[in-house]
């Protein structure tokens, strides 16, 4: 598994062949200045919760990467709306993807299952 930082609360984690971005706010965040967004590959984009400092750079990385976005409703379809066009909505519980089984919980965490 490969770990890279992006600041605040965004990081990929590389692992089974995929690569998962959390919660991507990298170009109005000061602290990743000298990260090239354009750069950035992603087979999922992970969401938390909507506020601006974790969907900042969401729909511009969704539409470059052509990645899955995996968010409460709410987000996915806000992302569809802006012309997202892989969103898989979670609730609570547990759903099963091609990198591995995950859930969220309560706070709306993520969890990935082994």
């Amino acid at each position: 598994m490969k770990y890279t930082y992006y600041g605040q609360s965004c990081f990929l984690l590389e692992a089974a062949g995929k690569k998962l971005l959390f919660d991507p706010f990298i170009s109005h965040n000061p602290l990743a200045k000298n990260v090239d967004i354009k750069a950035i590959e992603a087979d999922y984009i992970l969401v938390s919760h909507g506020h601006g400092d974790h969907v900042a750079d969401l729909v511009e990385l969704a539409k470059q990467t052509q990645a899955t976005v995996i968010a409460m409703p709410e987000i996915t379809d806000w992302a569809s709306k802006q012309g997202v066009e892989k969103v898989h909505g979670m609730n609570f519980g547990k759903f099963t993807f091609d990198w591995g089984s995950g859930a969220y919980g309560t706070c709306n965490t993520f969890f990935w299952l082994a």
